[in-house]
């Protein structure tokens, strides 16, 4: 089997959602910044029902092309150049929202917040929200704050960023009505930034 045709560029701690037969075929997938589809190659080959967001017109091109090479059936208009705080898709349509490295380029609270209701949004009752972002965990000494949101941050690598930690991401927990299906696991790189992983179950 040649893995990287088969799964693509996926993102490691979503491949584990799958192993752990949390993402089977009969799931119906929603990408909040699809970007151009590296987290679905496995998931349009499965034949899942793959639905994605992004801003980037050039990405939903990538995406489509790569929808009608690995499941044909897929409309294109399943993929559409649009925000995440306010996409035409219909609410709670999806058992799966994917939201890999997206939800740190928010450039404040408001939006942060406006990002995460949308991609909430989607999500049907008793599905998984799984998403990774940046985060000041195990770093904070080593961040800086550079706007009027406490959370808009330097990070060591230069990249600047919109930082969440713990309590932060246990307060959303709490107000979506969430539960946590694993705790929440966090990589540093070097001490040159964080990436935290959170994963919670719809009620």
């Amino acid at each position: 089997m040649n893995l990287e045709a088969e799964f693509g560029a996926i993102d490691i701690y979503l491949f584990d959602q799958i192993l752990r037969g949390r993402i089977t075929r009969s799931d119906r997938i929603f990408d909040a910044g699809c970007g151009s589809g590296r987290n679905l190659v496995y998931l349009l080959r499965s034949g899942c029902d793959v639905f994605g967001i992004d801003s980037d017109s050039d990405a939903i091109h990538d995406v489509r092309t790569l929808a009608a090479q690995l499941n044909p059936t897929l409309p294109p208009t399943n993929f559409r150049i649009e925000s995440i705080e306010r996409s035409t898709f219909p609410d709670q349509q999806a058992t799966v929202v994917i939201s890999s490295a997206v939800l740190h380029f928010a450039p404040d609270d408001e939006t942060f917040d406006a990002m995460l209701a949308g991609s909430w949004r989607a999500l049907s009752a008793g599905g998984m929200f799984f998403c990774r972002l940046a985060s000041s965990i195990g770093i904070e000494s080593r961040v800086r704050q550079i706007g009027p949101s406490a959370r808009r941050s330097r990070l060591p690598d230069g990249t600047d960023r919109y930082l969440v930690d713990e309590p932060f991401l246990m307060k959303r927990t709490e107000s979506l009505g969430g539960k946590l299906l694993d705790p929440l696991k966090t990589t540093i790189v070097q001490d040159q930034r964080a990436m935290t992983t959170w994963v919670v179950r719809k009620s």
